[in-house]
């Protein structure tokens, strides 16, 4: 008989079974789940082939009422529909979506068109409770490709944004790769895969930092260029890694990673010579220090990395040489060695002391890396204070999407907010936490926020996020302290640089000099000076060439830091005093 003849009787028959379910109870029920179960899904699929399957299944399962039989007798349409159809694993996936349509309520018509729709529903309303519980375990069989789920208490925990910095080659990436595969967040299939390609190259100890350095670019040089983003969890908080690059090319990247970061881990490689000419003048040790300082970093985790390189062996000595020279430089820049700063030794490639102490070095008894960042205390941010969220990157996607890190305030789906400085309204249309959908973020989370009413074009990195009641505030001409760092010459006003503030990137012009701030009492000096030199501390009143978005660092210190860059070098670090209208 043709299939396509068998199909009407056995929708008929179906209707039948619905109307007998209610009196004939259970054995009458389960058969008509039965008949129900197949035809839904495939349906999509092979419409004409469902039905001969469905009459063998059918037949065979009015002979055995127990609950196992049918289930079985499913599994196998399951699996050799597609086969039978010749179908794809993308048909699969379609079928396992209408499963899942299927439970819920009301969605019986999942898949299918109109007539069968009717009839499916009316049955799955009639049936009684015992087959849809039937239907949740057969949910739980089939495999549904999904990974986001896993977290469904993820924004109860604080959020913590670690940076990486350090020279070119001291080990960030695949630190950081290697913490991602301690913590899970990247599988051993992965890391296997990335060891086979890396083979090829002749480059197998890179492997790890394959998992952050992801374009082509990166890892055939070895050299992060953009800051890379991963996160992983603890027992207690939530932690977005930023792989800063090392190179002194790409250090406005690592300015743009480390204005989003609370806490930094300054990578020290401490192979014989590979310290050295990182720490040297023209390595990138200091200057990355000295940047993660001015931008708002507080902490410091130092990692002495590279402790298994044979020049090395874990021994204590290295180490203590690697830490005497450190201490006094990062005490320069601002940090306090007791409180601010945590030595640590450990190996990235082979994960010595990041999860788990190790035999091999008996003399270092704190605690391991990730422990040690778990047990760090908690970052207090004020999340009633005015929405401010620096923008980072934008682009289009359905709409426009920005990403940047909510320094202070709350934002909820759906809320209106200004856009600085060009003061466009948008309207939230949906947010992501690191890729996670949720509904209000708080201070501190890395936001995907897709916005209504702007143009991607029109935004550009370092605009601002603000509540609409209490903007930000922008212009071009603000006083600021700064400390000139490393300049050869003397600078006097008229001088060119780039500004660095918050993720903003602007060239700036020092319009004039003001006075002079002496070091150790901070008195201000009553004459105009002419010219300024290294190491000396100045009041100078800047003029950015475009609108910028800033506030002064007393009212809000994220947004009130800077840097100064000429020629590849930091020159000046400072912060905003006063800032001045256009008038003026």
């Amino acid at each position: 008989m043709d299939p396509r003849d068998t199909a009407p009787d056995s929708w008929e028959l179906e209707d039948d079974t619905e109307a007998t379910a209610t009196a004939a109870g259970l054995p009458s029920a389960f058969a008509a789940l039965n008949v129900n179960a197949k035809p839904f899904v495939p349906n999509i699929n092979a419409p004409v082939f469902v039905p001969s399957f469905l009459q063998g299944s059918a037949a065979e399962t009015p002979a055995s009422d127990g609950a196992p039989e049918p289930a079985a007798s499913m599994e196998v349409a399951e699996t050799a529909a597609p086969v039978e159809n010749g179908s794809t694993e993308a048909d699969m996936t379609t079928e396992e979506e209408t499963w899942e349509q299927k439970e819920e309520p009301g969605g019986g018509g999942g898949g299918g068109g109109q007539g069968e729709q009717g009839a499916g529903g009316a049955v799955e309303e009639g049936a009684p409770k015992e087959e849809e519980e039937m239907m949740e375990e057969e949910e739980e069989e089939v495999p549904v490709p999904k990974i986001t789920p896993i977290m469904p208490d993820a924004p109860k925990k604080e959020h913590v944004n670690v940076v990486f910095i350090g020279h070119v080659d001291a080990g960030k990436s695949t630190i950081g790769g290697q913490i991602m595969y301690l913590t899970g967040m990247v599988d051993k299939r992965t890391l296997e895969k990335y060891e086979r390609e890396a083979k090829e190259k002749n480059r197998e100890t890179w492997y790890l930092s394959w998992a952050l350095d992801t374009n082509q670019e990166e890892r055939d040089k070895g050299k992060t260029v953009e800051v890379g983003r991963a996160y992983f969890e603890t027992e207690k908080k939530h932690f977005t890694i930023l792989d800063a690059p090392g190179h002194k090319s790409f250090v406005p990247n690592m300015i743009g990673g480390a204005s989003q970061a609370d806490l930094a881990v300054l990578v020290i490689s401490a192979r014989k010579g590979e310290f050295e000419t990182g720490f040297e003048k023209g390595g990138q040790t200091r200057e990355h220090a000295m940047l993660a300082k001015t931008a708002g970093v507080k902490h410091l985790i130092v990692l002495i990395n590279k402790m298994d390189d044979p020049t090395v062996n874990w021994s204590l000595e290295r180490y203590e040489e690697c830490k005497e020279k450190l201490v006094p430089f990062l005490k320069k820049v601002g940090f306090n060695p007791k409180k601010d700063i945590h030595f640590m030794p450990c190996s990235g490639l082979t994960g010595a002391n990041l999860k788990e102490l190790v035999s091999d070095c008996p003399w270092y008894t704190g605690l391991p890396f990730i422990p040690h960042l778990d047990s760090l205390p908690n970052f207090t941010r004020s999340s009633d204070g005015p929405v401010r969220l620096p923008i980072v990157d934008k682009y289009k996607d359905m709409g426009t999407v920005v990403l940047g890190k909510l320094e202070s305030g709350s934002i909820s789906k759906a809320q209106q907010l200004v856009m600085m400085p060009n003061r466009h309204t948008v309207e939230v249309l949906s947010l992501l936490s690191d890729d996670l959908e949720t509904e209000d973020a708080a201070p501190g989370e890395n936001l995907k926020l897709r916005l209504k009413g702007i143009e991607e074009e029109e935004i550009l990195p370092g605009f601002i996020l603000c509540s609409p009641d209490n903007l930000c505030h922008s212009g071009r001409t603000f006083d600021a302290q700064i400390v000139i760092i490393e300049h050869k010459s003397i600078i006097c006003p008229g001088y060119n640089a780039v500004l660095h503030i918050h993720t903003c990137i602007e060239e700036v012009q020092i319009t004039a000099l003001i006075c002079m701030v002496d070091k150790k009492t901070g008195e201000k000096s009553k004459t105009r000076p002419r010219f300024v030199k290294q190491d000396q501390v100045c009041i100078a009143r800047l003029r950015a060439a475009g609108v910028i978005c800033l506030e002064t660092f007393k009212d809000f210190p994220q947004m009130g830091r800077f840097t100064l860059r000429d020629e590849g070098k930091t020159i000046a670090i400072g912060k905003v005093m006063k800032l001045v209208s256009e008038k003026d």
